[in-house]
């Protein structure tokens, strides 16, 4: 098959869809993979490296939309709408539910698009949307220590904390694989952690993982509202598949945390789960409103692009690999793979998505 792998064109996105091992990879069982000019530099991989590999680099981003497969790692932009056309096979996260304008072109195109975000095994888990849920929780810290400081706009609180001081207060808002990579690097950098969950089950798992190091709470309306106020930092890390996630934070409610407190909402990709946050970019990530700051980039591990996209690959190659060898029969071949499919020959295909767009189901 003819593969095309296309440089990201979201602001300072570095991580590319295949990696020059992934190139290997695929070459070696006989495909073809054309690569855009420059599309890995962001990550560390020279175009001597897919050369290598046994990849042709493709000078312009048409001729690498040209290919019957596309690999990318975030969703198409209105510059590339009019490389997509009835044929291709599109493989990349696309996050519809917080894009109709994307799901409308993706519809109007014929295009057939798979989404990593949505590719599900039989227990539930996202096997795609994993490896950069645990950068991206990870970051979510990281980043929050970093806008706390005083020359960030934060309120100058160190989360650690020193003798005689007391450690910064971190709030995460779900428990999923985002909320414990967070709280991780939260405990190790030793700041007071609380984790609100609705799931009970999942509550005491990560009671498991960090015993009396984290509180851990259930979830209620009342329960946010009595501990948001008191968080130095605030991470909305709610994922519901395929969905817009739900406003858990009010507008008001962010009015009474304190000034300089911080804001990082990894799932404003899905719209976001706090009232306050919009989507931002690498170039200009934050913002103040109610006097906290506000972090709101939807491509988190676009920010250290040769980790992510090693890690990335990792996951994704073996699904590339049956779309390239198989096709569209992949779909039949692997139903983890199958719950991928969110549009195919101008339908609307995955239920979640149909239940955000009802009026786009035929």
């Amino acid at each position: 098959m003819d593969i095309g792998v296309p440089k990201e064109t979201k602001d300072q996105e570095f991580r590319v869809g295949l990696s020059p091992e992934s190139v290997r990879g695929l070459v070696d069982q006989g495909h073809r993979v054309w690569i855009e000019a420059n599309a890995g530099a962001g990550a560390g991989f020279a175009d001597a490296d897919y050369i290598q590999a046994g990849a042709t680099i493709a000078q312009t981003a048409a001729t690498a939309w040209e290919q019957e497969l596309i690999v990318k790692v975030k969703e198409p932009l209105p510059p590339e709408y009019g490389f997509l056309k009835k044929g291709q096979l599109l493989f990349t996260y696309l996050h519809l539910a917080a894009d109709r304008t994307l799901t409308e072109r993706l519809l109007e195109c014929g295009i057939t698009a798979i989404a990593y975000e949505t590719v599900e095994l039989p227990d539930r888990r996202l096997p795609l949307l994993s490896p950069m849920s645990i950068i991206a929780g990870r970051l979510a810290t990281q980043l929050g220590a970093r806008y706390l400081e005083r020359q960030q706009g934060g309120r100058g609180v160190l989360l650690g904390g020193v003798p005689g001081v007391a450690p910064g207060r971190v709030v995460i808002l779900g428990g999923g694989v985002v909320g414990t990579e967070a709280a991780r690097i939260a405990v190790g950098m030793g700041a007071q952690v609380q984790i609100l969950d609705v799931n009970v089950d999942r509550l005491s798992y990560l009671e498991g993982v960090f015993g009396s190091r984290v509180e851990l709470l259930y979830s209620s309306t009342a329960q946010i509202e009595a501990v948001v106020p008191h968080a130095d930092l605030l991470i909305g890390a709610v994922l519901v598949l395929a969905r817009r996630a739900p406003t858990l934070v009010t507008r008001e409610l962010v009015g009474q945390m304190r000034p300089g407190s911080v804001i990082v909402d990894v799932a404003v990709d899905q719209g976001g789960c706090i009232e306050t946050v919009h989507p931002t970019s690498h170039s200009n990530p934050t913002y103040t409103e109610a006097g906290v700051v506000h972090y709101g980039v939807p491509n988190m591990p676009g920010a250290v692009p040769w980790t992510a996209t090693h890690a990335l690959n990792n996951s994704t190659f073996p699904y590339v690999l049956k779309l390239a060898n198989y096709g569209l029969a992949a779909l039949d071949r692997d139903p983890t793979l199958a719950k991928g499919l969110n549009v195919q020959n101008y339908h609307l295909i995955h239920p979640a998505v149909q239940e955000v767009f009802p009026d786009l189901v035929q």
